[in-house]
């Protein structure tokens, strides 16, 4: 698993994903610090990680994901990774970590943001870890959701047009109406902007994950058998 994680990783900045991702999440950041944070002379970060949930999210999780299997079966190089020795399961893991990587290390970068306010006051330090905790969490529903997507199409397009498809609907269905089921992941990042870590949102941003994981190992170990 470590060994894919680690080629996984490396190939998203040996590629132009990788500086992408962080780029558009980085821009996403500085807007909504400015229009959150700046103009208010505030302190607290909460709403530009909640911002960057709602919208930076949109973009990048399935710029992360749509080529992780589509382009290996594309490409022909599925079967590689069928007959590897590493196990099905630890490739999809190695996957998702190092696209949740990618997050991890835009959020890092992220707190240039909390050293800016240092200056202008005391920011906790305490709340920006939880704000980033629920930022990971909710990252890796949405990449989990994305990473199935990928495993049942070999076009990297369609893959993230159903990833998008996914995240739109799960944030703007349940405003609708009641009518429409309420599948959005940012469910998962109700209580984290206020500086709580709720069981409940920690325990079914992991279970929503671990489904669509499931699923994408599911998926895999059928077309291994097939082949």
């Amino acid at each position: 698993m470590w060994t894919v994680f680690k080629k996984e990783l490396k190939s998203y900045f040996l590629s132009p994903i990788g500086y992408v991702v962080i780029g558009i999440l980085m821009l996403v950041f500085t807007i909504f610090f400015y229009l959150t944070t700046v103009a208010y002379g505030s302190v607290d970060l909460g709403s530009l990680y909640s911002y960057g949930v709602l919208y930076g999210l949109i973009i990048t999780v399935p710029i992360l994901t749509m080529r992780m299997f589509a382009e290996e079966r594309k490409n022909g190089t599925e079967q590689l990774i069928l007959t590897s020795p590493v196990s099905i399961t630890g490739v999809v893991l190695g996957k998702f970590l190092a696209a949740v990587g990618v997050i991890v290390i835009a959020l890092l970068a992220s707190f240039m943001y909390f050293g800016i306010m240092c200056y202008f006051g005391t920011p906790s330090l305490t709340l920006v870890l939880v704000y980033m905790l629920g930022f990971v969490l909710v990252s890796g529903a949405g990449i989990a959701v994305g990473m199935f997507a990928s495993s049942i199409t070999e076009n990297q397009v369609i893959a993230g047009i159903i990833t998008i498809s996914f995240m739109l609907m799960s944030i703007f269905l349940p405003n609708l109406g009641d009518e429409f089921p309420d599948i959005s992941i940012m469910n998962f990042y109700q209580k984290f902007p206020y500086g709580l870590v709720s069981l409940a949102e920690v325990v079914g941003a992991v279970a929503f994950a671990a489904m669509f994981i499931a699923f994408t190992i599911i998926v895999m170990q059928r077309r291994k058998l097939v082949k």
